[in-house]
């Protein structure tokens, strides 16, 4: 048996007006952001985009900005494993229908800023809903500043 496991995460902190969207997992107890594992060949930003597709239900996204990547390492069934996590700010677009065809296990909501990062289970997702905020915020200003 390997002591270790090693392997790429792609996700997103997607976002529609001032609010952002998390994944209730209660057969967990957890509050998430969509991720999952890179398939080999695929690109990160497919990954991101897929996984947030097919855990939320909802298809119309757009990726934004690239969050950067993290190192993650933690103990799970007697193995530790190191996760390399690359996140992307998405965008939900206007007018996009509800969600369909999302993963059971997940129950898609929509919460303030404030109120999703209170609501996430982990830090590390905490981290990267704060980044989100950071590059709408600094694009916002940007685009006030050429006005």
């Amino acid at each position: 048996m390997e002591d270790y496991v090693r392997y790429t995460a792609a996700g997103g902190v997607v976002v529609h007006g001032d609010h952002v969207l998390v994944l209730r997992r209660p057969g967990r107890g957890e509050v998430r952001l969509p991720k999952g594992h890179v398939e080999p060949g695929e690109d990160v930003q497919a990954a991101a985009l897929r996984e947030a597709r097919e855990e939320s239900g909802y298809a119309d996204l757009t990726i934004e900005a690239d969050l950067g990547v993290q190192v993650v390492e933690f103990d799970y069934e007697e193995r530790h494993v190191v996760r390399t996590e690359r996140y992307f700010l998405m965008v939900l677009a206007d007018g996009a229908s509800s969600p369909a065809g999302g993963e059971e296990q997940f129950e898609p909501a929509w919460l303030p800023w404030d109120e999703a990062l209170a609501a996430l289970t982990f830090e590390g997702e905490r981290e990267w809903v704060r980044r989100a905020n950071d590059q709408l915020t600094m694009v916002n200003d940007q685009l006030d500043n050429e006005q």
